[in-house]
């Protein structure tokens, strides 16, 4: 049986007119931050994945199932009521990191905000760099 595509691929989208027409100037300020930062700390430009991820670099992975692929190493989405930040999960010393964020939700890798003005940015940094810490080490191909 041929192994499905992902449905979020990195795709030719400007990420300038993706965030031109973010409709809320709060929303596409924090996006326009968020997207300075993702590309300081990780060293490489931001892609469109799929209609409406922000992504930054790229790995392969392979899970136990057998299912095997290439996402974006970190990430972020501006949608209608929040930012979605795409950090990786069950690491040792998440807990207290988000303890220190401020306002926030999570699901599993997602991490939800409604503007960065509720959170410590300097803690969401601390974040980002130790979920590509951890991306580096679970999925080691890939920029």
């Amino acid at each position: 049986m041929a192994q499905k595509q992902n449905k979020t691929q990195p795709t030719n989208q400007s990420v300038d007119a993706y965030l031109a027409a973010v409709a809320d100037e709060t929303r596409r300020a924090d996006a326009e931050a968020l997207r300075a930062m993702m590309e300081r700390l990780t060293g490489q430009p931001a892609t469109m994945w799929g209609p409406s991820i922000v992504g930054f670099g790229e790995c392969s992975y392979r899970y136990e199932s057998g299912r095997e692929g290439r996402m974006g190493r970190t990430g972020f989405s501006p949608r209608a009521r929040e930012t979605v930040v795409y950090v990786v999960d069950g690491f040792e010393g998440r807990d207290d990191i988000l303890a220190r964020l401020g306002r926030h939700r999570t699901g599993k890798s997602c991490l939800y905000i409604k503007r960065l003005a509720d959170i410590d940015q300097a803690v969401l940094e601390e974040l980002v760099v130790e979920s590509l810490a951890r991306m580096r080490e679970r999925y080691p191909d890939g920029a």
